[in-house]
């Protein structure tokens, strides 16, 4: 329940004026008398604009005082790369995924869940790969390189979903979900996430996790680390078959789109723990039963928040 902005003084405005509870940063110590949970901080030039004293004396009152990357990533489940500072990213919790032990508890759940999944899925497995026999499409399996842990590269394992001559000028190109050159049952494998089975062989052999970012093509990801502030951090972890990115953003087909997808990878990489990986499991099975049923964005809202007032202050 936003309460309404504070500004710093003698800035412009674009928003009404019911929405300015006051344009001079020096009256938010007054606002306090209004039941105020939290102050959302968004300055541009925070080392000058900061009002640290007024703002201590909120914090002290019990008055949570959070900056707007964080109060972003509480309640859309995702980082906000545009406004994101590396300081942030220096001092804020989290960003344990590459640690030690947590690196074994990775593994260990990986092994887990792939060997189980090898069991459950042999029988897709098979018929699949008849599958894409009868239809001639070409191999049934298909390799491609790919960009994984600290940039290093591995070959990526899937059920051929595309014809054999997708790439016949040997011009990579981005897949979407009307791509043309995607096969009848291609289509079939992709919307139940079948064509991505044979990457448990790549967790298995330690190149994948079960769950992670997606790995890009090398192509792409040269090209998105010029574009992309920050892209290339995704490679601090293992690439996985599915993950939060993919509960919340279709296939990605554009720059604008890793972009977005960024946010997620970058918010699972921040607040990464095996119980974070098994949520992300049991959604991800329930995406592929009810399609219709994608995670939401704001599926990581503070319930604790919900009834929370909060004021931000900003630089318009």
């Amino acid at each position: 329940d936003c309460l309404g902005f504070v500004g710093t003084d003698g800035e412009k405005w674009g928003l009404n004026s019911d929405e300015i509870l006051s344009k001079e940063i020096s009256s938010l110590d007054e606002l306090t008398n209004r039941h105020i949970d939290e102050i959302v901080v968004a300055l541009d030039e925070r080392r000058r604009n900061l009002p640290t004293e007024i703002l201590l004396k909120c914090r002290l009152r019990g008055i949570e005082v959070s900056n707007v990357s964080t109060f972003l990533e509480r309640q859309l489940g995702r980082v906000d790369i545009d406004n994101l500072h590396p300081s942030w990213m220096i001092f804020s919790s989290g960003f344990t995924a590459s640690g030690r032990l947590q690196g074994i508890l990775k593994r260990a759940f990986d092994i887990v869940v792939s060997l189980v999944g090898l069991v459950l899925f042999a029988p897709l497995f098979v018929l699949t790969g008849i599958g894409l026999w009868l239809a001639g499409a070409g191999p049934i399996l298909y390799r491609q390189a790919r960009v994984g842990l600290n940039g290093k590269r591995f070959q990526l394992i899937k059920f051929r979903s595309m014809r054999p001559d997708a790439e016949s000028d040997g011009l990579a190109r981005w897949s979407g979900d009307e791509d043309e050159r995607v096969t009848t049952l291609g289509r079939i494998l992709r919307r139940t996430r079948i064509d991505e089975l044979p990457q448990i062989f790549n967790v298995l052999k330690g190149d994948m996790s079960f769950i992670g970012p997606r790995p890009e093509r090398p192509e792409f990801v040269t090209v998105l680390n010029e574009e992309i502030p920050f892209y290339d951090y995704r490679h601090t972890v293992k690439p996985g078959i599915t993950g939060w990115a993919q509960l919340h953003y279709p296939y990605g087909s554009s720059v604008e789109d890793a972009k977005e997808k960024l946010k997620f990878d970058l918010f699972y990489i921040k607040n990464y723990s095996v119980m974070l990986d098994l949520l992300i499991l049991l959604q991800t099975v329930r995406v592929v039963i009810w399609p219709e049923k994608r995670i939401g964005a704001h599926v990581m809202s503070d319930g604790s928040k919900s009834n929370s007032k909060v004021v931000s202050e900003m630089k318009p």
